[in-house]
């Protein structure tokens, strides 16, 4: 994600992650990875940041995991978490209608 244009972009990389996250546990640097797949190049000092900062708000929770010997933080959505992703998604809807409507 270029850093100019961050500010336009969090709150959509946000969605990513609820998104995700309400689908199935996810990590730090697998969702770099999704994310790097729709154009935003999110780094370590970027993405777990966030997570922290969504797991503070009450929109995700976290538990360690055992990975390969490894330990993993996964996260996945808290209720407070699927109902901000639920109104994303009708703010979403909303922007995509008027930034789109003579096209359609």
């Amino acid at each position: 994600m270029k850093a100019k244009y961050y500010e336009i972009y969090s709150g959509l990389v946000r969605l990513h992650v609820l998104y995700h996250a309400s689908r199935e546990p996810i990590f730090g640097f697998g969702m770099m990875e999704e994310l790097n797949r729709h154009g935003y190049q999110l780094g370590p000092g970027t993405m777990y940041p966030l997570l922290h900062g969504m797991e503070k708000r009450g929109w995700l929770k976290s538990k360690q995991e055992r990975v390969g010997g490894r330990r993993r933080r996964v996260y996945v959505t808290t209720r407070v978490g699927r109902l901000a992703l639920q109104n994303g998604r009708e703010r979403v809807r909303e922007l995509f209608d008027e930034l789109f409507e003579d096209e359609l």
